[in-house]
């Protein structure tokens, strides 16, 4: 090798060495700037300052606690207790909790010290400690206190409206009403409002102890006193699950049924004319191209809401991807089976049957197995665009944005039901087509 040779060889070398140090320069530099432009972008200073980590610590704690509401209404004068402030969580006739007491003057201790007492007249006293106490008088819409102009970041005032968070509770109180929520870990009432014969029953009780309520066995009216709960809904949220459920199977098992043949048609060996291939799979690219929440949207105001609604966009949105993904599939058979096929005198349908299907039917089924589970998950948010499933009971439960405990509750049920799927959709495949060894 001559030095010129050399030379050149260096040469070469030397700028190969230069690309590869400018691209392990340029790749991080272009992420950086990239990261750079979205926190400007985005205005993710902003962000942070507007967020409220009180809210947020408030939503957590009301995701697995309950609250329950001690109200004065400040035109009749009526004081009512209720879990969560519902009509069906309310305390019977002459039932309180056991922290409140008296009669002309109730008088509701909070714990720590922290004790409020409603007063005749529509009056209010606050006992907080290490504050002084604090008086409110309701007179019509208006509030007149004694707190002073300087207020503590836990306590909000104004001539309407006063709000007071301590760590043992809140107090609201307005022209209307005085409410006290206090806090209790847990998800009160999940099992029998407080109407059941069986609420603060055990279960031993309910399984081995004398008859509670005469007129039904133990067994039989606890378990139709839980299926009927006024306040969590068990068996409408059951019938929520099924039809979730429900719209990702008719979806999904339409879609493929309607792929399926399709996909001969878009697939080159089996369809010769270039302008019936190319308008089959431009009919794939257009229906899987918009969103299935998008052609929810639509086909809602064809057809009005409901689960049929929701199964309707996942079979349009699943009928292009599946369309695509069997017309590959059945690109990819083997020629000699289906020439073996043909040896025996088979017609086209014939060869087409025992020759190519046979093929395809394990990633056929795989796939169809993997969007049933993934569409489960799709169908909630569906529901709640339609208003079915149990996508529109979560959506519902959102909206009030007081039983948080309740979203916690449709959370951890569309989970369970996604893993049920999954456990399923995997049980399923073991068993038409096979577990690999």
């Amino acid at each position: 090798m001559t030095a010129i040779d050399l030379n050149q060889t260096k040469f070469a070398a030397e700028k190969l060495f230069q690309r590869k140090r400018l691209v392990a320069f340029g790749i991080p530099a272009v992420i950086a700037l990239y990261l750079a432009y979205i926190f400007f972008a985005f205005d993710l200073p902003g962000l942070a300052q507007r967020a409220s980590m009180d809210n947020a610590v408030k939503l957590a704690s009301d995701s697995w606690s309950h609250k329950v509401h001690v109200t004065r209404d400040n035109r009749s004068g009526e004081v009512s207790y209720a879990v969560e402030g519902e009509r069906k969580g309310r305390y019977p006739e002459g039932q309180r909790p056991d922290w409140v007491s008296g009669d002309e003057v109730t008088t509701i201790d909070l714990g720590g010290d922290h004790i409020v007492r409603y007063l005749p007249q529509n009056r209010t006293e606050i006992d907080i400690p290490g504050f002084p106490l604090i008086e409110v008088q309701a007179e019509g819409r208006s509030l007149t206190s004694n707190l002073p102009e300087d207020l503590p970041d836990w306590i909000s005032a104004s001539s309407r409206r006063i709000g007071i968070t301590t760590p043992e509770g809140r107090i609201t109180l307005t022209g209307a009403r005085t409410e006290v929520f206090n806090y209790f870990p847990g998800w009160e009432l999940f099992w029998f409002t407080l109407d059941s014969p069986y609420h603060g029953e055990g279960l031993g009780s309910i399984l081995f102890g004398k008859q509670i309520d005469p007129t039904r066995s133990n067994v039989a009216g606890a378990l139709s006193d839980w299926w009927n709960n006024p306040m969590w809904r068990h068996r409408d949220v059951a019938w929520a699950i099924g039809e979730t459920i429900l719209m990702a199977f008719l979806g999904t098992m339409g879609a493929a049924i309607i792929a399926l043949p399709l996909a001969f048609l878009a697939a080159k060996r089996f369809s010769p004319l270039m302008q019936i291939r190319a308008s089959t799979r431009r009919l794939f690219d257009f229906v899987r191209g918009v969103d299935a929440l998008i052609w929810t949207v639509v086909l809602a105001r064809a057809f009005g809401p409901g689960p049929l609604t929701g199964a309707l966009a996942i079979l349009i949105t699943d009928t292009g991807t599946f369309g695509k993904i069997f017309s590959e599939a059945l690109e990819n058979a083997d020629q000699k089976q289906i020439e073996g096929v043909s040896s025996t005198g088979a017609k086209p349908l014939q060869r087409y049957r025992f020759g190519v299907i046979p093929q395809v039917v394990p990633v056929l089924l795989a796939q169809i197995l993997y969007f049933l589970e993934s569409n489960t998950r799709s169908a909630t948010i569906i529901g709640a665009i339609t208003g079915g499933g149990i996508g529109l009971m979560l959506t519902q439960a959102i909206q009030t944005q007081k039983d948080w405990e309740e979203v916690a509750y449709y959370i951890v049920l569309i989970i369970l039901m996604v893993m049920f799927m999954d456990w399923f959709s995997g049980w399923l495949r073991g068993r038409l087509i096979g577990r690999s060894q």
